[in-house]
Order: structure tokens, then sequence, then C-alpha cells
């Protein structure tokens, strides 16, 4: 996908994900990001980093950047475990992972996000880190928030394919 828009001085992606690859941790700036220069090691960042891109970046209709909604909209789908009160019936539930900078925990009620995410029909995993956030939906008129906090860590490729959830998002979805 080809798009016109450029991360700029953003950085937001590089202090609310985690990265595996150089140990960092959610919601914590990256001992390699340099403020008014960016990666100081940009040329050999890891792969993780290189191949991801934010859904922003990619033309997504979600309103302003990362760096001013404080959201971090991830392109790759994660799902979330939900349990039947009454037969304890587990189904995994597709969902859309956002990274909420944490000192604003209310971004997810930005109304350009939350206009796309009822268009994309998708729910939301609030993250602010790899263990507290919420689940986000629309739902028979109106939203439904979940407050959790879970043992599951963000799930492999390997473990999203097995419980099927697919890498199909739709973009570019539109009233």
């Amino acid at each position: 996908m080809t798009t016109k828009r450029t991360c700029g001085d953003c950085q937001l992606c590089c202090k609310v994900l985690p990265t595996k690859e150089i140990d960092k941790p959610a919601n914590q700036r990256c001992r390699h990001q340099k403020h008014g220069v960016g990666c100081a090691i940009y040329k050999h960042r890891p792969i993780s980093c290189q191949l991801w891109s934010c859904l922003w970046l990619m033309g997504e209709d979600l309103g302003e950047r990362p760096d001013r909604s404080r959201l971090v909209v991830d392109p790759i789908p994660d799902y979330v475990v939900a349990v039947q009160d009454l037969t304890g019936e587990r189904t995994n539930v597709p969902i859309i992972q956002v990274w909420c900078e944490s000192r604003d925990r209310d971004a997810h009620r930005n109304p350009a996000f939350r206009a796309w995410l009822k268009r994309s029909g998708h729910a939301a995993l609030i993250r602010y880190d790899n263990s507290e956030g919420l689940v986000l939906a629309w739902q028979n008129g109106q939203w439904f928030e979940k407050w959790s906090n879970w043992l599951e860590k963000e799930h492999t490729i390997e473990e999203k394919l097995a419980a099927g959830v697919g890498f199909e998002i739709e973009i570019g979805v539109r009233p």
C-alpha cells in the first residue's frame, strides 16, 4: 500500500510497543531513541522494527497522527479468549491491538478512532503494557468496555494461526 504519510517526528511506536530483540518492554522509551534525532541504530534496528508499520502510516482514517492521538494501532491482529461464565466454554475472539500511552489512559475515547473502529466492525484490545488494558467493542448500538488484567501474553504468529486468527484485515474500510 502506498501512502503519502510519514512518521516525521512521531516515534510513539518506539515507546509504546514491546520489542523482544532488544528487551524493550511496552510503554518504556527505547534506549536507542534519541530526542530530535530518531533511532540511533536505524540502519541496524531489529527486524521487527524494520517490518512493522502502524495503521495510521498505512493510510487508515484513524484521526490524528499517533503522537497526537496517543494511540498506535497495530496492523497485526491478535485474539483474546472469552470465557462463558455459566459453562466455562472458551472462544477465541479476534481483535485489533491498540497500544496506548500509559499517561493518557482515555486516548481510546478519541472520536475519530472510535468512528473507525465502529466502521471496521473490529473489537480492539487497548493495551497499556503486556498485562493491563481493556477490550473495546461496538455492540448493540453502544460501546462495550471490559477492563482486564490478563495473564496471556501477546500471541506469536504461530499461536494466532493455530487459533484461527486471519491476517486479512481489510485496510481502507470506509462508510
